[in-house]
């Protein structure tokens, strides 16, 4: 049948079958452009182009700044070293390499997951930074629920009594908590509580009573800016027509407020607590120095101290992907609920 094809014809009609596959292929390349002609996915690419780009700048960014700083080898040697330590020094942490090698390599262990190794714990900063984590989560947690307790409540008060006294009251606290360094509150709360009334440790995290000083301190700032924030969305959602209209038909004050009004003022709020979250947990640097707390900051403060280039590159990188990712989060979500944004409107 196939030879009296072939005479007939002149051709094989085999030749004219796709081979094995094309039909998967043709099937991937036309989902794949249908994903990218679609709006919600341009926006997350578009997005996600823009992370990688913050990432990359940063990690350039604090490669060369940490540079700048001074040479880490004069606080690895013993004092009086010769100038042939220092070099041995220089060459086994590959210092003597030029500054574009040195920032290949790293971005090449980076790209594997690799932070190096600490010049002065002689450690993986990988390890470091894990081991330092679940302290600076707890602060962070903390100081977070302490934000929220406070702020919340208050600008809903300063917002529902709007030109009253805890209106006035709200405005002070918030002026207080904003302008008032933490580590300056911290020290008042050590020379307080730990030295003249002898309530609560100065220093370490060993119990549940040397959390509350330092969550106290970080939580201040962000408890002022969770309260500020609550009271304009609040004065926002009650200026509102449906609030007006809840209003109208009766029902009790109480109700609209914390059903109607507070659900829907909320969500400024807990985008920015989100925030503030990963804030927390990345950049209480003077914080924990001051309460001797073994969180990422200190680490931070650690490294640099110590000029351990490593350390300070690894806790930044890994802190602003945080940041990042967590932004590109929630623009997506965003994106998501609002078409606007993601039809670039």
């Amino acid at each position: 049948m196939s030879d009296y094809a072939t005479t007939q014809t002149g051709h094989d009609p085999r030749l004219a079958l796709p081979p094995p596959g094309a039909a998967a292929w043709s099937g991937a390349v036309g989902w794949l452009l249908r994903f990218l002609h679609q709006p919600m996915s341009r926006f997350i690419i578009k997005r996600s182009g823009y992370a990688l780009l913050s990432l990359f700048l940063l990690s350039l960014t604090i490669f060369f700044f940490v540079r700048v700083t001074g040479d880490p080898a004069a606080l690895l040697v013993e004092p009086g070293a010769s100038p042939g330590d220092v070099a041995a020094i220089h060459h086994q942490f590959g210092l003597d390499r030029p500054l574009w090698v040195q920032y290949w390599l790293f971005m090449v262990s980076l790209a594997h997951g690799d932070l190096g190794q600490s010049f002065y714990y002689q450690t993986p900063v990988m390890g470091l930074y894990l081991s330092r984590l679940p302290y600076s989560i707890e602060l962070a947690a903390a100081a977070m629920l302490f934000s929220l307790l406070i702020g919340i409540p208050a600008g809903i008060l300063a917002a529902v009594h709007v030109g009253r006294f805890w209106d006035q009251f709200g405005k002070l606290f918030t002026l207080l908590g904003l302008s008032m360094p933490a580590f300056w509150i911290g020290l008042l709360m050590i020379l307080l509580f730990s030295v003249y009334l002898g309530w609560l440790p100065s220093s370490g995290a060993d119990t549940p009573w040397h959390l509350i000083m330092p969550a106290f301190a970080l939580g201040w700032y962000f408890a002022a800016a969770h309260m500020r924030l609550t009271r304009s969305s609040m004065l926002e959602v009650l200026g509102s027509e449906y609030i007006k209209l809840a209003r109208l038909k009766g029902l009790p004050q109480t109700l609209v407020i914390a059903k109607h009004a507070f659900k829907n003022a909320l969500i400024p709020v807990l985008t920015l607590a989100g925030i503030n979250l990963v804030l927390m947990v990345n950049v209480a640097i003077v914080v924990e120095y001051v309460f001797a707390w073994p969180g990422i900051g200190r680490l931070l403060y650690e490294g640099i101290a110590f000029r351990d280039f490593p350390v300070v590159q690894g806790v930044v990188i890994l802190g602003g992907a945080m940041i990042v990712l967590v932004n590109l989060v929630i623009d997506i979500l965003y994106a998501v609920i609002d078409p606007r944004i993601r039809l670039g409107n």
